[in-house]
C-alpha cells in the first residue's frame, strides 16, 4: 500500500494541508425548455435594434460555492433551490421587463392597465443585468439556506444559445493599455 496516503479525519474534510484553501461548486441550470419568455427593450441602444421591443426564452446558470460541504457532502441542496426557480418565473415567465428609466415607463403601465401585458421593472435590463439580478436573489437566498457555508458564484443569463453573459462579484480582470 502507498505509505504516502492519509486517511481524511472526516468525511468532511477535503483532502488538503493546513493552510491551503479550495472551493466545492455545484451548478443549477434553468434551460431554455422551461419558456421564461420575456420581452425587452434598451432603450440607450438608440444606434441598433436593440432599441425596440425583442423577447427570448432566456436560460440561466447558476454556480454555487463553499469550502466546506454539509453532512451529505454536497455544496447545494438542489431541493433548496424551488425560490430561484420562481422568482425567474415571476420575472422573465411571460413579462415584459422595462428599465426603471426608460423614457416610456408609463406607456408600458398603460399597456399592463389595459390587460395586454405583464409589467416587471428593474434598475438595468439585458442579459448582464438579468443575469446580475438573479445573482443578487440566489445569492441572498444560499447564503440564508446554508447560513453562510456557501454563495452565489456565478449566473449566466443566455439568451440562446449564441449570446449570454455572466455576472460575478468575485473574479475581476483589470485591463490596462500602455502608449508608446
Amino acid at each position: 500500500m502507498y505509505s504516502g496516503l492519509r486517511r481524511r479525519p472526516t468525511l468532511n474534510t477535503p483532502p488538503f494541508n493546513i493552510g491551503e484553501y479550495m472551493a466545492y461548486y455545484s451548478t443549477k441550470t434553468y434551460g431554455h425548455n422551461i419558456g421564461l419568455s420575456a420581452v425587452f427593450r434598451q432603450p440607450n441602444a438608440d444606434h441598433s435594434h436593440c432599441h425596440l421591443l425583442h423577447g427570448y426564452s432566456l436560460a440561466f446558470k447558476f454556480t454555487f460555492g463553499c469550502i466546506e460541504l454539509d453532512n451529505k457532502n454536497w455544496a447545494v441542496d438542489f431541493g433548496g433551490l424551488k425560490p430561484i426557480k420562481q422568482w425567474l418565473e415571476d420575472t422573465f415567465d411571460h413579462k415584459t421587463v422595462i428599465d426603471i428609466n426608460d423614457p416610456h415607463l408609463n406607456d408600458f403601465r398603460i399597456l399592463e392597465t389595459k390587460d395586454l401585458c405583464s409589467v416587471v421593472v428593474l434598475d438595468g435590463v439585458g442579459a448582464e443585468m438579468f443575469a446580475y439580478h438573479a445573482w443578487e436573489f440566489a445569492d441572498k437566498l444560499i447564503k440564508d439556506m446554508s447560513e453562510g457555508r456557501c454563495w452565489c458564484e456565478s449566473v449566466e443569463c443566455s439568451e440562446h444559445g449564441a449570446n449570454s453573459a455572466i455576472y460575478t462579484p468575485f473574479t475581476t480582470q483589470r485591463i490596462t493599455s500602455h502608449n508608446g
